[in-house]
């Protein structure tokens, strides 16, 4: 009986995120049909349903639309929304900081932390309150 060659499981979206972040790169989802950006990682946009997503690297920039100081005896960690500039929100951290103004601009970059791989911005024209 001839032996039967399995190929690897596709690998999802979520997966290849997290390989681009571990190479060091940021990258977005962007629908080829209609250029709408998408995040976080997945097999179709919201609402509209474009499967043709490929993946471009983003430019890294945005504004930060909210920010929150979460605080403990031992440290505290500031947990941020930011607006890229593709359009796409997602929830990181400014680093290096407790807080910032919002609508600072900021940008992106990609940090291991405890093996793992993420991404984290750093203020790069603050908003005077």
């Amino acid at each position: 009986m001839a032996e039967v060659s399995q190929s690897a499981a596709p690998v999802g979206p979520e997966a290849q995120y997290q390989r681009f972040l571990q190479e060091g790169r940021f990258m977005l989802q962007r629908s080829v049909s209609t250029g709408r950006y998408v995040f976080y990682p997945r097999v179709a946009i919201p609402g509209t349903g474009e499967t043709d997503l490929e993946w471009v690297e983003a430019a890294g920039t945005g504004r930060i639309y909210a920010i929150t100081v979460n605080r403990s005896r031992n440290a505290s960690h500031n947990v941020a929304l930011i607006d890229l500039d593709e359009g796409v929100r997602m929830m990181s951290r400014v680093a290096d900081r407790e807080t910032a103004a919002i609508g600072s601009r900021v940008r992106a970059r990609v940090l291991e932390e405890d093996g793992q791989a993420l991404v984290v911005f750093d203020v790069i024209d603050e908003v005077q309150a």
